[in-house]
């Protein structure tokens, strides 16, 4: 996943998100474009077909491996929303435990529906995440 190419056309974002099939998850869907664009003040990029990332940054590991990935962003995958907290959110536990119902994993935070979360702390979690990842890599608007 990490290191492909976005694209940025506002049309292929729309046609994203209008063919998320459950009703549900769309207008979570759209909820959350609203509130990462809020949030970050860039415009979304759809990111492997199925990610809407806001804001880049460019990796390079003592591997040699570099590329460049979203900064913050979602995928209403068919089983849930993936939220992607960059570059983690391990330092994160007290907005976590104030979130509501989610699971997680490497870098997702998943959740089934916006309704099962606090929205003011999901907003405290992208913030953070931003910000940790700021500290380690330079962001690139959207």
């Amino acid at each position: 996943m990490a290191g492909a190419d976005p694209t940025d056309a506002t049309a292929e974002v729309e046609t994203f998100l209008d063919a998320v099939a459950h009703p549900t998850r769309r207008a979570d869907a759209r909820a959350l474009d609203v509130l990462f664009r809020d949030i970050t003040g860039w415009q979304p990029r759809l990111w492997n077909g199925s990610i809407l990332g806001y804001g880049s940054y460019h990796y390079r590991y003592d591997s040699g491996r570099e590329g460049d990935f979203l900064a913050t962003g979602f995928s209403p995958r068919k089983a849930n929303l993936s939220l992607y907290i960059m570059p983690g959110y391990q330092d994160h536990g007290a907005i976590l435990n104030r979130l509501g119902k989610h699971k997680t994993g490497a870098a997702c935070v998943y959740v089934n529906k916006l309704a099962d979360i606090d929205m003011a702390a999901l907003q405290d979690l992208i913030r953070a995440g931003l910000a940790d990842l700021a500290r380690t890599f330079p962001l690139t608007p959207t």
